[in-house]
C-alpha cells in the first residue's frame, strides 16, 4: 500500500494521520504527548509506535510531511498606523497565516514600545502602516525604532509601497527583512495573500531551528505551514471544492481546545438584507478568529469571568450541583484532567457552550440602525454569517460527547443577542478524527482527493431546525 502521513506536532500532542492514497481511506491515526521540552522526535516516535500497533508495517510511505505549532506556535507582533485599519488589516493578515499575536502596536511607537516588542517573544513582525501613497512617516519611524532597539527576529515589511526604498536603507545590513505586498493597499481595501505567503515561508525555514525541534528533518520532508493555518487551508478547499469536486459551499470551523478557541469562516459575509451598509475595514474571504480567554483548561478561569453568572447557570441546569471556583480550579491546575463521570462532563459541556457561544459572537459582524436624512438605515460591521449553510465542531471535547450538536447549536442565532449576524439555522458537521489539519496538509499535494476524504470523514450532526420543532 502506498500511503501519505501527515503530522501535526500540535502544542499537547503530536498526531499522525496515514492515508492510502488508492483507495482514499484514512488506515489509521494516533497521538502521542509532544516533547518539545527535550525532543518532538520523541513523541513523533511514540505516536508511530502507537500508530504501527494498530495497522503494523506494510506500506510504503510516499510523502511525510507536518504542520506544527509545538513550542507555543508562531507568534507576531503587528504594527500598523491607524489601529482600525492597518493594524487591524496587519494582525488579521497575521492570524490567516496561523500566528498566535502576541502584541498590536499603532501610530509611532516610543521607546517603551520598541523595548517591549524587542524583549516579547514574537517569532517575527508584520510591520504595516499607511496606504499605497499615503502616510510614510509613520512606518518608516516604526523601521528606524526596531533597527535602533535591536530587533532580533525577521520583519516583513507590508505597508505603504513608497516608503520601501527607504526602509531598506534603514534595514539593510542590520535587521533580517522581507518585502510583502501592502496588507491596506486602499482604504479599507484588505490585501493579505502576499503577506500570508510571506510568513508561511520564514516560519518554514525557522521552525526546525526551535527548540527540540532541530532533528525533525532526519525523517520529515517538511514542516510546511502553522497547524491553524493547515485548518484554515482545509476550510478553504472544502468549502470551494475544486474543478472536479464540489464543496460544501461557504462554512464556519469552530475549534475548541484547552488554551483557546479558534473560529474559521470561509465565506464573503455580504448583508443578506436590502438597505444595510458595510461599515469599516473589508473582512477577508477566509477569516480566522483567536479567542486566547476561551478554552476548556488553560483559559477556563477566564471563561467563567467571560460568561457570567446567569449565562454559566443555564448551560449548567439543574440536575447537579457545583461549587464553581472548585469545578474551574480542578481543571486549570490540571490541564490533562479528564472527565469520566457525567457529572464532570456536564460542567464541560456548559463551558463548551460558552466558549462556543462566545467566539462565534465575536467573529460574527453586527448590524444596529442609523438614521440617515432619507430615513433609518441599517449599518453592518463584520461578517454577516445569517444565512451560513455548514457549521463544522472539532476539537477534544466535540469529539468525545454524545451530543456534539448541543455545544455547536450555542454558536448560532439567538434573540438574547438581536444584533448579531451568527448563523441562524446551520447544518452542523463534526470532525470526530481531527483530520482537519491532516486534510490542509493533503490539499497541499492533492486538492481533489482532500476534499473527497474531508466528505467521507466530517459527518452531519444533529440539525438545527429539526432542534428547534
Amino acid at each position: 500500500m502506498k500511503a501519505y502521513l501527515f503530522v501535526d506536532f500540535g502544542s499537547t500532542n503530536t498526531k499522525v494521520t496515514l492515508v492510502d492514497i488508492e483507495e482514499e481511506i484514512i488506515v489509521a491515526t494516533a497521538r502521542a504527548y509532544t516533547t518539545v521540552e527535550t525532543d518532538v522526535m520523541d513523541g513523533y516516535r511514540n505516536a508511530m509506535k502507537m500508530l504501527e500497533d494498530k495497522v503494523g508495517t506494510d506500506y510504503d510511505i510516499v510523502q511525510k510531511i507536518a504542520c506544527s505549532s509545538a513550542a507555543g506556535g508562531l507568534k507576531i507582533v503587528a504594527l500598523g498606523l491607524v489601529p482600525e485599519l492597518t493594524s487591524e488589516a496587519a494582525k488579521r493578515a497575521a492570524l490567516g497565516a496561523g500566528a498566535k499575536i502576541v502584541g498590536t502596536y499603532s501610530h509611532n511607537i516610543n521607546k517603551s514600545e520598541a523595548k517591549e516588542i524587542i524583549e516579547s517573544n514574537a517569532d517575527m513582525i508584520l510591520l504595516a502602516g499607511g496606504t499605497d501613497g499615503g502616510n510614510s512617516e509613520c512606518i518608516i519611524h516604526n523601521a528606524r525604532m526596531l533597527r535602533d532597539f535591536g530587533v532580533r527576529v525577521p520583519v516583513v515589511v507590508a505597508g505603504n509601497k513608497s516608503c520601501i526604498d527607504d526602509i531598506e536603507d534603514i534595514f539593510r545590513d542590520r535587521v533580517e527583512y522581507y518585502i510583502a505586498e501592502n496588507v491596506m493597499p486602499k482604504l479599507n481595501q484588505l490585501n493579505v495573500e502576499s503577506s500570508r505567503e510571506t510568513i508561511r515561508s520564514i516560519f518554514m525555514e525557522n521552525i526546525t531551528k526551535a527548540k527540540g525541534m532541530t532533528h525533525v528533518k532526519e525523517v520529515i520532508s517538511d514542516i510546511v505551514m502553522p497547524t491553524p493555518a493547515a485548518v484554515l487551508k482545509a476550510a478553504e478547499v472544502l468549502s470551494r471544492g475544486t474543478e472536479d469536486e464540489d464543496g460544501l459551499g461557504d462554512l464556519v470551523v469552530i475549534d475548541i481546545g484547552g488554551a483557546t478557541t479558534d473560529v474559521h469562516s470561509i465565506a464573503e459575509g455580504a448583508p443578506s438584507k436590502p438597505s444595510v451598509f458595510i461599515r469599516g475595514l473589508e473582512e477577508p474571504y477566509a477569516k480566522r478568529t483567536v479567542e486566547g480567554d476561551l478554552g476548556m483548561r488553560y483559559s477556563i478561569p477566564s471563561v467563567v469571568e467571560v460568561a457570567g453568572k446567569r449565562m454559566l447557570r443555564s448551560y449548567l441546569g439543574s440536575e447537579y450541583e457545583y461549587d464553581v471556583v472548585e469545578e474551574v480550579e480542578k481543571r486549570h491546575n490540571s490541564p490533562g484532567f479528564i472527565s469520566t463521570n457525567d457529572r464532570d462532563m456536564n460542567f464541560d459541556y456548559a463551558i463548551a457552550k460558552v466558549c462556543s457561544r462566545i467566539s462565534m459572537l465575536r467573529h460574527a459582524g453586527e448590524v444596529e440602525q442609523v438614521y440617515s436624512p432619507t430615513g433609518p438605515m441599517y449599518q453592518q460591521t463584520g461578517k454577516d454569517l445569517m444565512d451560513l449553510p455548514a457549521v463544522i465542531g472539532t476539537g477534544g471535547i466535540l469529539a468525545y460527547t454524545e451530543h456534539p450538536e448541543e455545544i455547536l447549536k450555542a454558536s448560532t442565532f439567538t434573540m438574547e443577542e438581536p444584533q448579531s449576524l451568527k448563523p441562524r439555522n446551520p447544518q452542523f458537521y463534526l470532525d470526530a478524527d481531527y483530520i482537519l489539519s491532516s486534510m490542509g496538509l493533503l490539499a497541499m499535494i492533492d486538492e481533489d482527493m482532500a476534499v473527497r476524504v474531508m466528505k467521507k470523514y466530517i459527518k452531519k450532526v444533529g440539525n438545527h431546525s429539526e432542534m428547534e420543532e
